[in-house]
């Protein structure tokens, strides 16, 4: 055998070592406060995350009840966006909302 001939197992090895990772995603997580209204919380999913009302209480919930609640999972860029975005719209608004991401 040379070293040019290469059976299908090599040639498909080969392929899935090289073929591209797709790229790691990122929760962005809204955390509790004792402070922050939860209609402030509510509108906050509806207007940064697209939420309708219904998907949006569900989350303010969990944020009340758990600590947290995920608001989506999105690319690293479209993740730290969104986290600026929500945390400078809370401290304008002056409330002590916060935002975050962590790797999916």
């Amino acid at each position: 055998m040379s070293q040019h001939d290469f059976t299908e197992d090599t040639l498909l090895h080969s392929h899935s070592r090289t073929r591209e990772q797709e790229p790691p995603l990122f929760k962005v997580v809204l955390m509790n406060d004792d402070f922050t209204p939860m209609e402030f919380v509510v509108d906050v999913l509806m207007s940064f995350f697209n939420k309708n009302i219904e998907d949006a209480t569900k989350i303010m919930l969990n944020v009340h009840h758990k600590g947290f609640g995920i608001c989506g999972v999105y690319s690293r860029e479209i993740a730290e966006t969104k986290v600026i975005q929500v945390n400078r719209h809370a401290r304008t608004n002056q409330h002590p909302l916060k935002c975050r991401m962590e790797q999916n």
